[in-house]
């Protein structure tokens, strides 16, 4: 009997799927997670949780050691996939869940045996801490549990922490690389943060601890107290989180002390399209675009951004129902089909008190300042914190709606999904610059919440290099 090839077999048979996407991939991450919801494919929020990388969009190479780094981290049995275009998806999910299946895939797959050239040493065994990233309680998935109408259980806050939250708790797994780094994998609203290495920082020259791991540095607090500091970056290839957005954080305890943006020149080399503000693209080429076609296509990027946002709170069935109505809007729904639906998620999210008291005072973005930042659409209109932003979102959806069968052609200040488009000046650059900002003093927690809010969509910045090469 073939007792490997059995179980091989069996968890082919339902892969857990982690999903990264690359610039302009929009659309293939789109047809990737539809595919996997019609076969009930669970997806993955970190390498350690997943069977199968599938990675969608044409290639990157800014990205490509990223990627390297979170195959290598996948445990055996393991497969991967790459789709370059929508129409790809199917049968790159087909062949590597084939190799998943494959005892001699698998053999293929075995990274080589690595020694330890280091003389051995009596009495003592390296240590390392390996955790699966799924220690985090999704709270607002057991608070659903009590009715629609119903009470919700607040979680505790405890110390400066959302003890309920699944972005609150972080397990850890770090290694000492090639050139002293560090990887640091949480479950911060289940995903995955890769840490870019800072190997000798805090001034403790060539000192080994267990593990190959370098000690952190120290400094002053806010409150004047002298803590270790942490450098963490987040991204760029997080779930949940904007494709290719790299934010290097000096975290003491889970507090970001300071929020720099990686100024790496990702579309520098290679323009790339925006998925989400097609109709405003051709609008500007002069194609005939109606305000419906520009409606079901914004209401489409809202329910997607709201289920990033409902994910990284720890309600992965709301945010499933979100991205059913997206798929259903982009497939061309009418409004008819929808309405009940919708109107359902609308009270169900703007109602839950459990999500409000998780998002309140969080992340405050005024419309005076977001007026002065060049900040536009529902970020600005909202005027206020994470809860603020999302009923906002909530609010436009229904709207849009309203209007998917608007015949009237598209007028050029009407809004994209993040604001007034402007190749110039897309409305997402405006949000990435206003992140470090609004990150400065906040919970690591807190922070994914705050950049699900904003969604900014780096795309936006590949489509106006796009359109300036045109030009040029």
């Amino acid at each position: 009997m073939d007792l490997t090839g059995m179980m091989l077999r069996a968890a082919a048979a339902r892969p857990r799927v982690l999903v990264v996407c690359m610039p302009g991939g929009a659309a293939v991450r789109l047809a990737a997670e539809r595919h996997l919801r019609l076969r009930d494919w669970p997806s993955a929020a970190t390498p350690a949780q997943a069977d199968l990388l599938f990675v969608a969009g044409p290639p990157c190479a800014y990205l490509q050691a990223a990627v390297e780094r979170l195959w290598q981290d996948l445990p055996a049995p393991r497969a991967r996939a790459h789709a370059r275009t929508a129409d790809e998806v199917l049968a790159a999910l087909d062949a590597a869940c084939a190799r998943l299946a494959s005892s001699a895939a698998q053999r293929e797959e075995e990274p080589p045996a690595e020694t330890d050239s280091r003389p051995p040493q009596d009495g003592r065994h390296e240590q390392s801490s390996d955790h699966d990233g799924t220690e985090g309680h999704a709270f607002l998935e057991e608070a659903a549990k009590d009715g629609e109408h119903g009470e919700e259980s607040v979680p505790e806050r405890s110390n400066g922490r959302y003890t309920g939250s699944g972005g609150a708790h972080f397990s850890r797994k770090q290694h000492h690389g090639d050139h002293g780094g560090e990887e640091k994998r949480g479950d911060g609203g289940d995903a995955h943060e890769d840490h870019q290495g800072h190997g000798g920082h805090g001034g403790h020259g060539g000192m080994e601890m267990p593990g190959g791991l370098p000690m952190a540095g120290q400094g002053e607090d806010r409150d004047g107290l002298t803590l270790d500091r942490l450098h963490v970056p987040l991204g760029p290839l997080l779930s949940d989180w904007p494709t290719g957005l790299t934010l290097r954080l000096v975290l003491q305890g889970d507090v970001v002390q300071a929020a720099d943006l990686d100024e790496e020149p990702l579309f520098a080399s290679r323009p790339v399209e925006s998925f989400w503000v097609q109709p405003w693209l051709r609008s500007a080429a002069g194609d005939a675009v109606g305000s419906g076609e520009a409606a079901r296509r914004r209401a489409a990027a809202r329910l997607d951004s709201l289920g990033r946002l409902l994910v990284v709170a720890g309600w992965p069935a709301e945010a499933m129902k979100a991205r059913r109505l997206r798929d259903d809007l982009l497939d061309g729904a009418p409004a008819a089909a929808l309405a009940s639906r919708l109107k359902r998620l609308r009270r169900r999210v703007g109602r839950s008190r459990t999500l409000f008291w998780l998002t309140r005072s969080v992340g405050v973005l005024t419309a005076q300042d977001a007026q002065a930042a060049g900040v536009s659409g529902p970020a600005a209109r909202a005027d206020g914190d994470v809860a603020a932003r999302y009923r906002q979102w909530l609010t436009d959806i229904r709207h849009d709606v309203a209007r998917l069968d608007d015949p009237s052609p598209l007028d050029p200040a009407e809004e994209s999904p993040r604001g007034r488009w402007d190749a110039q000046q897309p409305p997402s650059a405006a949000l990435v610059a206003l992140l470090p900002h609004l990150l400065d003093g906040t919970e690591l927690a807190a922070a994914r919440l705050i950049v699900a809010s904003l969604d900014p969509d780096l795309d936006e910045l590949g489509a106006h290099s796009r359109e300036g090469a045109a030009r040029g």
